[in-house]
């Protein structure tokens, strides 16, 4: 049976040596995040995520949720206490407004949280992942009333959200949705029409459904231009504010998918139900991407923290599994064999996860800070660079992260071999579950023309000029550190890479845009080696001066030195083949006629 350990030291390493939280004391809700605040929070974060979540997520995955002929749905053995005591601890408001109920404590520390959910049991983690969606939604378009009738009950937990966007005729061509708005005379609408794939979209856990529906309003343009968004409760709120009438939305069947089968998946039934208009006429889809935006957040998320238990369980199993002698000579006389993590093919695997998880984590708290920033920093200019940032690095966390975990996810089952392809392993659940991360909140393919498209280009390229400064500032800044050599010229020739396939989409994507399209993935697994690579010379330069003063875990920093020269040797390289393929253009990928395939 697998098991989880929540790495709780390197994320504490991270906060505080790395990113350095405590330096941002002077803005709202740092100031309670003390690394004795911190330290209690994450341990009790590992606690309930170990011993609560963990075990049921082999059970979940077997049993499933369960549609009843009333269009009820329950959810596995065991969710609903988990989900009571999730509530009861107060986790779903760690990082909330306290103006609506919420401890206002930095969303670093909730991106720390929600990967250790993410790893203990990812189906459960995506029931309160998206009510904390729905509210930075809410909290960001919804009017006053709204706000007061909606965002404190999910902050409290008691309400869960969900997003309506994907209809069986569209997914990503949103412009295309059918479903219809009617405006009614007491100012709410009748929504009707289906949605699919609509994940956490009817269960048990919560006394209400908060449902945020993207629909056309009679006189709308067409296309995205003609999308609106509403709230659409699944109990129509009484005078009292309190759940009362059920509304005319219902859960037509589960999909039946490869993985997460403890989250309901749901085709929802939209017949004539009540719903009120959020924002604009006509700007759904805006309002719909700040949802978005932090659903790709916590996706990417997904893709560290599982590799992250996939590689923990793969280096237990490689530490006990005897088989096969050491090339270099028998390590263990007395015994008929030796562990196979003495096999240099298993190391392999095991070190692209470990350098991956930990480079991965870097970036993704790093990204947590950087929203923070974008909210709370105290001059108008730093909140528009983290805001650049964390826009420009948003495609790359959801993209690279969730494309590498699955692949991580993969090796981690193979060093199982055939025990790995047994459910009773665990390993086999972490791939399926691993692999829909690449597929949600818009594919990887659309996150690169997102990433090559948009944000390149965006504000006369300002994002990513910025962060090739602040790469090349690190690198300057160490440029007569001995020491730090073996990791900033990987590091520089790596961003030389990166920047030249920048200079190359400029010259020739206007003119053609298919080069854009073929250069899209390689170009966006580019940035994120190199994004990861900044992030690991900068833990390697901490490590190093833990080292030399003598201070802190001496093993702890030992390997994670260690990593780091394996990510500089072994995996940055890469930006020279991604480079390569960059600069191929599109002929290549388009010569073949479409009849052909």
């Amino acid at each position: 049976m697998p098991t989880y350990r929540a790495p709780v030291k390197d994320m504490t390493f991270l906060l505080h040596d790395v990113l350095q939280i405590d330096r941002y004391s002077n803005l709202p809700g740092f100031a309670e995040a003390t690394p004795d605040t911190v330290t209690a929070i994450l341990d009790e974060a590992a606690k309930f995520c170990e011993g609560v979540l963990q075990p049921l997520n082999q059970s979940g995955d077997a049993e499933g949720c369960t549609r009843h002929d009333d269009g009820s749905v329950t959810t596995p053995t065991g969710f609903k206490a988990a989900y009571d005591r999730y509530v009861e601890l107060g986790f779903g408001g760690l990082t909330q407004d306290p103006d609506y109920g919420g401890q206002g404590l930095p969303h670093v520390l909730g991106f720390a949280f929600e990967e250790m959910m993410i790893s203990a049991n990812m189906a459960f983690a995506m029931y309160p992942g998206l009510t904390a969606g729905a509210i930075a939604c809410l909290s960001a378009t919804g009017s006053d009333e709204q706000k007061r009738a909606y965002v404190p009950k999910m902050v409290e937990g008691t309400w869960t959200g969900t997003m309506n966007l994907t209809e069986p005729h569209c997914g990503t061509d949103l412009g295309m949705i059918r479903t219809k708005a009617e405006p009614q005379d007491d100012g709410s609408y009748k929504i009707s029409g289906q949605k699919i794939y609509i994940s956490a979209g009817e269960h048990d856990l919560s006394e209400n459904i908060v449902h945020l529906v993207l629909a056309k309003l009679p006189d709308a343009p067409e296309g995205t231009r003609g999308i609106s968004l509403f709230v659409v409760p699944k109990f129509i709120l009484d005078d009292a504010g309190e759940p009362g009438e059920r509304n005319a939305v219902s859960c037509g069947s589960i999909e039946h998918k490869m993985g997460i089968h403890g989250n309901a998946t749901c085709v929802l039934n939209y017949d004539g139900a009540k719903g009120w208009l959020v924002g604009e006429p006509h700007k759904g889809l805006k309002a719909m991407f700040i949802m978005m935006n932090a659903a790709r957040l916590g996706v990417g998320l997904q893709g560290i923290a599982l590799s992250e238990v996939a590689y923990q369980n793969a280096a237990d199993y490689a530490r006990d599994r005897i088989q096969g002698r050491s090339l270099s000579g028998a390590k263990d006389p007395d015994a008929k064999a030796d562990p196979i993590i003495v096999h240099p093919d298993v190391r392999r695997m095991l070190m692209d996860a470990r350098a991956f998880n930990e480079g991965a984590r870097a970036v993704a708290l790093w990204g947590g800070l950087l929203v923070d920033l974008a909210e709370k920093a105290q001059s108008e200019e730093e909140r528009q660079e983290a805001d650049d940032l964390i826009s420009l690095l948003t495609p790359v966390i959801k993209g690279v992260f969730t494309d590498r975990g699955f692949e991580c996810a993969t090796q981690a089952q193979q060093v199982f071999g055939g025990a790995g392809y047994i459910r009773e392993y665990g390993m086999e659940q972490f791939v399926r579950d691993a692999r829909i991360a690449m597929i949600y909140e818009g594919t990887n393919g659309v996150q690169a023309l997102d990433l090559v498209g948009r944000k390149l280009a965006k504000d006369n390229g300002r994002a990513v000029r910025a962060y090739f400064k602040l790469v090349e500032d690190f690198c300057a800044d160490h440029k007569d550190d001995a020491e730090m050599a073996e990791f900033t010229a990987p590091l520089q020739a790596a961003l030389g890479d990166l920047q030249a396939c920048t200079m190359w989409l400029m010259q020739n994507a206007m003119k053609a845009p298919d080069n854009a399209g073929a250069a899209s993935t390689p170009y966006m697994h580019l940035m994120g080696l190199v994004v990861m690579g900044h992030m690991w010379a900068k833990m390697a330069k901490v490590a190093l001066t833990r080292l030399d003063e003598g201070s802190g875990d001496m093993a702890f920093h030992e390997n994670k030195l260690i990593t780091a020269r394996y990510f500089a040797k072994h995996m940055l390289p890469e930006t020279g083949g991604l480079r390569a393929k960059v600069e191929a253009g599109a002929d290549p990928v388009m010569a073949l006629a479409a009849d052909a395939f």
